[in-house]
């Protein structure tokens, strides 16, 4: 890692000023921002948020944009209740901070989730998508969730699960070339590792140029040279759906 005591660099970027098309709603005991695209739709994405928490305007941003693309989209609170992370806080905390909030433990509110999708909206084929602390728990709900079709992960902490390589349903990978706690190693070492244990339909992608947090954390305006990447990662992500959902 190349800064010990800045163990996620996701505050790289900018905190978008946006306020979001959808609503925030109840679900059993889990809060939720919910997105409906403009027809009627039977496909949805779960979006699984950052460090920062389901009330980043980032994340609703991408949410939104899964809406115009025709699905219903759904960013649960997956912390429960317990703070996000604050650029502001000590990082010298985080490990301490992110051992409460383990992105391998979030079966029990995804099965809420899905309850609420296929019953309350209407979906039958369901996808996931999540950026970093999110990315790793689509690499988890790709082991071992039988009920969703797709996932992205988005620069999903590797080392979450590193050992675990046997995915269940197509997912893609989305990593950044000078992401500072991924290095390239580690994406070298799971695309082997998918290679030789994974059956299903897989991709491993790396953007050249960026860091930690590309695809939702930098406006396209911030560096004319990084938005080709953005829009790529943004338009792959969404490719990805279309083909499995």
């Amino acid at each position: 890692m190349a800064n010990e005591s800045r163990p996620c660099p996701c505050d790289i970027g900018d905190r978008f000023d946006y306020g979001g098309r959808g609503r925030e709603v109840q679900v059993e005991h889990i809060k939720a921002y919910v997105c409906r695209p403009p027809a009627s739709s039977h496909r949805a994405v779960v979006v699984v948020h950052d460090i920062f928490g389901w009330q980043l305007p980032n994340t609703r941003y991408i949410a939104d944009m899964l809406a115009t693309n025709g699905y219903i989209a759904i960013c649960p609170d997956f912390f429960v209740g317990q703070e996000a992370w604050k650029p502001s806080n000590d990082w010298a905390s985080f490990d301490d901070w992110v051992k409460t909030r383990d992105a391998g433990k979030i079966d029990k509110e995804v099965d809420v989730v899905l309850k609420y999708l296929k019953d309350q909206c209407g979906a039958k084929k369901i996808g996931v998508i999540g950026f970093c602390w999110g990315g790793a728990a689509v690499q988890h709900l790709m082991l071992k969730n039988p009920h969703l079709k797709t996932g992205v992960s988005l620069y999903g902490v590797i080392r979450r699960f590193e050992d675990k390589h046997s995915l269940l349903h197509p997912t893609f990978f989305i990593f950044g070339e000078k992401d500072d706690i991924i290095p390239l190693e580690q994406v070298t070492l799971l695309e082997q590792k998918l290679k030789q244990n994974c059956k299903v339909d897989y991709v491993v992608k790396i953007y050249p140029g960026q860091t930690h947090g590309f695809v939702h954390r930098k406006r396209e305006d911030i560096n004319p040279q990084d938005k080709p990447f953005i829009e790529e990662g943004r338009k792959d992500m969404i490719n990805w759906l279309n083909k499995y959902l």
